[in-house]
């Protein structure tokens, strides 16, 4: 799938921005523009923190509407912006999410807008953390993205790599094209497919001869991976039984197997009648 068909799900759609006060804030002006770029309707909200890093102007240039750092802004035209923002917000995401951020969400602190505006939507959210590997993880830091995760908040990264101050690990913020796929793919679980249930099997089997020899193909498994994947992206809680070892999309249930014994036991172990619709990539 093309880029500008995996970004689909944001055209026309209002997404709140929020950033929190990391160095990593400064991608979040790449975000900003991709989003806006594949047609979304972006409000940037940014924390006091966020401001040491970046400057508010950047953002009002670039998004659709003038970026907004507090909840008692006199030249606001709304009284309670949290809730105005929250309201009408499709998707609000959060990149990046310092621990201090995740710490406030998870506890229901509202001590500025971008907690205030998280606590005040019904939208779906999607946080990126980031910070340094120390902190990362640190079990309360584990724990609160634990509470998130349970509370059906969606988290994209953090990735491993170089870090502020030339360490390197995991902690490192997504990459911006990373962010903006995954903001795509959450709106998109309320697309068509939306309350169906799709089972894919993909890849070659490795039948056994001996503890040595095995039968096999070449099939790779990129169609049923795709297609996996695609049904995800339009709302459809997907499984999908591979031998392949690919990369899924996270919402993607995966069931690793070898055999078409397995496969057809994992097929049958998820509830998937015989007239179950499924496909066997070949690719």
């Amino acid at each position: 799938m093309d880029t500008a068909t995996g970004l689909r799900p944001l055209r026309g759609r209002r997404v709140v921005l929020g950033v929190s006060g990391g160095i990593a804030a400064y991608k979040a002006v790449e975000i900003c523009r991709r989003l806006v770029d594949a047609g979304a309707h972006v409000s940037p909200v940014l924390t006091e923190d966020a401001l040491r890093f970046v400057g508010s102007l950047t953002f009002s240039a670039l998004a659709s509407e003038r970026a907004r750092t507090s909840l008692f802004d006199a030249a606001d035209e709304s009284p309670i912006p949290h809730t105005r923002l929250g309201q009408q917000a499709d998707l609000v995401l959060v990149a990046p999410a310092t621990a201090k951020l995740l710490a406030k969400y998870a506890s229901g602190i509202s001590d500025d807008l971008l907690t205030a505006t998280l606590l005040a939507t019904r939208a779906p959210v999607l946080v990126a953390p980031a910070m340094h590997t120390e902190m990362w993880e640190h079990p309360a830091v584990q724990a609160n993205v634990a509470t998130l995760r349970s509370r059906a908040v969606h988290v994209v990264g953090p990735a491993e790599g170089h870090l502020a101050g030339g360490d390197s690990g995991a902690g490192r913020l997504a990459e911006p094209e990373e962010i903006v796929a995954a903001a795509a793919s959450v709106l998109a679980r309320e697309g068509d497919l939306a309350g169906m249930r799709v089972v894919v099997t993909a890849g070659g089997t490795r039948e056994p001869l001996d503890p040595v020899r095995f039968l096999g193909n070449r099939s790779s498994g990129k169609m049923g991976h795709a297609i996996a994947d695609a049904a995800s992206r339009r709302g459809a809680a997907v499984t999908l039984v591979t031998t392949a070892r690919r990369d899924a999309d996270p919402a993607v249930e995966v069931v690793a197997v070898e055999t078409a014994e397995e496969m057809r036991s994992s097929r049958s172990a998820t509830g998937c009648p015989r007239s179950c619709s499924s496909r066997r990539s070949t690719s």
